[in-house]
């Protein structure tokens, strides 16, 4: 099992950035692949972002492609995504999650094992 601690949301006004991190522990996570979903009150969970941990290819929703850049520290164990251009309907928990298939089907929520308690992010107009 990999331990997923997600950090760096925060309120923000529009037009502005933040820089989420997550930190990854446990056992060999190589092989995984490490994604960023978000969840807005009464809705569905969305995927935004996925990224191989051994070789770094990475896959954006359309939603967010051109505004968000997901990346990882190995020597950190930890995967970031930065929120750039900031709208309110950005506004959402975050969470991290990882998977082994996560990088074929990034999109697809039971990809992922393991999840993160989520970072809130308030994007004021």
């Amino acid at each position: 099992q990999v331990g997923l601690v997600e950090s760096g949301g925060g309120l923000v006004q529009a037009g502005g950035a933040l820089r989420l991190s997550c930190t990854v522990s446990g056992r060999s996570f190589s092989r995984y692949g490490m994604g960023w979903f978000r969840q807005a009150p009464g809705k569905e969970r969305e995927y935004l972002a996925v990224i191989s941990w051994s070789d770094g290819r990475t896959h954006y929703s359309d939603s967010v492609k051109g505004r968000f850049t997901i990346s990882r520290d190995i020597a950190e164990n930890t995967v970031y995504l930065q929120l750039n251009s900031l709208k309110p309907e950005d506004t959402a928990v975050y969470y991290c999650a990882a998977g082994l298939a996560a990088v074929r089907q990034p999109a697809w929520r039971k990809s992922y094992e393991s999840w993160g308690q989520g970072t809130q992010v308030v994007v004021s107009a």
